[in-house]
């Protein structure tokens, strides 16, 4: 046994650059695990950075300078983010309050419902059980009416912390956009000299990074807008909120989507009941959800869609619960990550065998 693990050692590590990609994505791994916190105003910053270079190298080969570019393409994105939050925001926050206003009645509405199951079916169910569920829901209500007092006292110590992320976030992205190059080989003086094979990693993953982080900002918005005038077509309540939430979802793969399906289905349950105005808003909404994995997301992550789906839940839960949700937002390319170390990683078998 111990001889079949030095054979393997002598395979695997006996090359300096796989020894030097092994000490760079450790020492990567400690710092996301260990500071992911702190580092969490710098990984948004990094992440808006990716967004931004396309705007701002397209700028550039118009004639204007880096510094300019930068400044012309981070205006206009405050702009944008500007008028969402007094378009969208507000609007959405009002629909949210509507929606916990309007609980206590969808409780009572699905209460009568399920009481006459008894009667109608008395093999399959039982009349305690129903009472049984129905108080469970209502001692769950009440709670979430407490958690939501109590996440509202907290949101007001996090707004100081708001507030400086609204500082520091926009200055570390114009600095990141401006002084990249600068930037990069700051690092890369401080990384092992031995560093081919992570530079073959770095160039598959950046470009990985890259188009990941825009395809989602892309899909997020043609799902949201797309589910929003299905929602406004059918003039469903809650219709911005509901299509706020199905946006954000396809952050979470696969398991995002299941997810805001649920209030979908119960908002869509209590206003028309199981009549045909819902049965209409269920296709449409999964003739949307359809194009979204078949269409949408083929064309924007043609590389990425090669993962197995099992591969792809397994990355969401794996680094999910490592990272939160920088894990689950990058699942995807970390688990192509992970995928790119193990094709590049030297053999000393296969070279002997060549």
């Amino acid at each position: 046994m111990l001889d079949m693990l030095l054979q393997w050692y002598r395979r695997r590590f006996t090359d300096p650059q796989a020894i030097a990609l092994l000490a760079i994505l450790v020492a990567g791994f400690c710092i996301l695990y260990f500071l992911n916190g702190i580092l969490a105003p710098l990984l948004v910053a990094i992440v808006l950075a990716y967004l931004l270079e396309w705007p701002t190298v397209r700028l550039q080969h118009v004639g204007l300078s880096r510094t300019l570019s930068v400044s012309v393409v981070l205006i206009i994105f405050a702009g944008i983010l500007l008028l969402g939050m007094f378009v969208i925001a507000p609007v959405t926050w009002q629909q949210g309050v509507n929606l916990m206003t309007d609980l206590p009645s969808m409780l009572n509405r699905f209460y009568d419902f399920a009481a006459t199951l008894p009667k109608r079916y008395p093999a399959l169910v039982d009349a305690g059980i129903i009472d049984m569920m129905a108080e469970n829901m209502r001692s769950k209500l009440s709670g979430l009416g407490e958690s939501v007092v109590k996440y509202s006292l907290a949101s007001l110590v996090g707004l100081l912390t708001l507030a400086i992320y609204l500082i520091l976030v926009p200055m570390m992205v114009f600095f990141l956009l401006k002084d990249k190059e600068q930037m990069l080989n700051a690092v890369r003086r401080i990384l092992p000299r031995d560093r081919g094979l992570a530079g073959q990693v770095w160039e598959e993953m950046n470009q990985q990074i890259t188009n990941y982080i825009r395809g989602k900002v892309l899909e997020m918005i043609i799902v949201g807008v797309a589910t929003y005038l299905v929602f406004w077509v059918m003039d469903m309540r809650y219709s911005l909120l509901l299509a706020v939430l199905v946006g954000v979802s396809v952050l979470i793969p696969y398991i995002g989507a299941m997810l805001v399906t649920i209030p979908v289905v119960i908002v869509a349950m209590f206003q028309w009941g199981l009549g045909a105005d819902f049965w209409t808003l269920i296709v449409a909404y999964l003739v949307v959800q359809g194009l979204d994995g078949n269409v949408i997301v083929p064309l924007l992550f043609s590389e990425a869609v090669n993962l197995h789906p099992l591969v792809i839940i397994l990355a969401v839960v794996v680094f999910g619960g490592l990272w939160g949700f920088w894990g689950v937002f990058f699942a995807i390319p970390l688990a192509t990550l992970v995928k790119a170390v193990v094709h590049v990683w030297p053999d000393e078998s296969l070279n002997e065998t060549v």
